[in-house]
This record gives C-alpha cells, sequence and structure tokens, in this order.
C-alpha cells in the first residue's frame, strides 16, 4: 500500500520533500497536487514507472506524458523554443497550462509524441510541486490523475489511497486540488492551438 505523506501547501516541510524525492529517484510512482488538479509523478525517463502509468489509465503507447519543470530555464534543454514562443510561455508560467513542443535529443523517444517528435511542458504554480522539482534537480514525467470512467481527476488523497494505493508508492496529501486539468497548447507547428481548454486562461492567446 501506498505510504501517506501530508506537506504543508503554502509552507512545504523540506525534510518530507527530501523523503517523495529519494521515492522518485528509486524508480517509485508518486501520486501529488499541482495547480490544477492531482498528477501522476515519477522520473524522467523511468520505463518501468511509466508503463505503470499506462496500465492504471489503461492508454496506449500513443499516450501524452508531460515534463513538469521547475523553471523557463529548463524548458530549453528539451524543447526547441523560438523567441515568440519563449515569450508566450514566459507570459502564462508558472500556472497550469501545457504547451506542446518539439522535442530536443535530451527527450527519450519513448516520451515524445512517436509521430510528430514532439513533448508536452510545464511549470507548475504550486509549491510543493515546485519544491519537489528543485529539490530533485530536474524535470519529472507526469500525467493526470484521472483513472478510466472518470469524468474528471480524482482530488482527495483517500479516495486515491483507497482506488489505487496498492499501485503506486507514495501519496502526498497537499490538501483538495481543482478538478480542471491544464490548458493545453500548442506550438510546434509555428502557430499557436489550443488543443484543450482546461483552468488556464487563453483569452490573452486567442
Amino acid at each position: 500500500m501506498a505510504r501517506l505523506v501530508e506537506i504543508h501547501p503554502q509552507d512545504p516541510q523540506q525534510r518530507l520533500i527530501a523523503e517523495v524525492v529519494a521515492v522518485i529517484r528509486g524508480g517509485g510512482l508518486i501520486a501529488y497536487p499541482t495547480d490544477s488538479s492531482y498528477a501522476f509523478g515519477c522520473h524522467l525517463g523511468d520505463r518501468r514507472a511509466m508503463d505503470r502509468i499506462r496500465r492504471i489509465r489503461q492508454t496506449d503507447k500513443k499516450h501524452n506524458f508531460t515534463l513538469v519543470c521547475s523553471d523557463l530555464s529548463e524548458i530549453s534543454l528539451y524543447a526547441r523554443v523560438e523567441n515568440w514562443q519563449y515569450r508566450l510561455i514566459k507570459s502564462l508560467t508558472p500556472g497550469p497550462y501545457t504547451f506542446i513542443l518539439p522535442a530536443t535529443r535530451e527527450v527519450p523517444k519513448r516520451l515524445q509524441n512517436p509521430k510528430r517528435r514532439t513533448i508536452g511542458l510545464r511549470v507548475p504554480d504550486h509549491e510543493i510541486a515546485r519544491a519537489m522539482l528543485e529539490t530533485l534537480g530536474e524535470p519529472i514525467m507526469s500525467s493526470t490523475l484521472q483513472l478510466p470512467g472518470d469524468d474528471i481527476p480524482i482530488t482527495d488523497v483517500y479516495e486515491i489511497e483507497e482506488r489505487i494505493g496498492n499501485q503506486i508508492d507514495l501519496i502526498i496529501d497537499g490538501g483538495p486540488t481543482g478538478i480542471e486539468p491544464t490548458t493545453v497548447i500548442d506550438l510546434s507547428e509555428g502557430s499557436v492551438e489550443v488543443l484543450r481548454q482546461g483552468l488556464g486562461d487563453v483569452s490573452a492567446v486567442a
């Protein structure tokens, strides 16, 4: 059964954050809160953890994972970003947005869209997620914690524990989150296309 760790959402305890990061580095799969909803998280490129997420969510190999970054300095390492794209991303981050961009060679091919060679990237505005990323020192691979048959992500940690606690390693209790996923904006074709309207406001880019 997954370990349940209660972490303060505004002032995360560094000792507990370090324990979470140790689980991620050890190949573990966690559930953690973000500024949009709860999400799965694991070490970048961990094939076994990625397969576990696919099994839980019952998705195929075309499922798009997201690299969750601590700040914009990491984005250019994993995606090819033009100046206008950078300015747009900077104006919307940190926040509940996922940006689809052409992947660089730093991104394992199994994380890229198999046809388009793109990757989803985001910078969350949530203290627990940011503390995790800063301590880890690199992005984590992530996917919305939405289970088969559900219309919205799970927002209650005890429901997460009850339904999938025997399939993951650690659950962060950071209090309730929203029920909307991120807004997904595709910048990979040289234009701005909103693929999914979620929590993030798109009026500024419409």
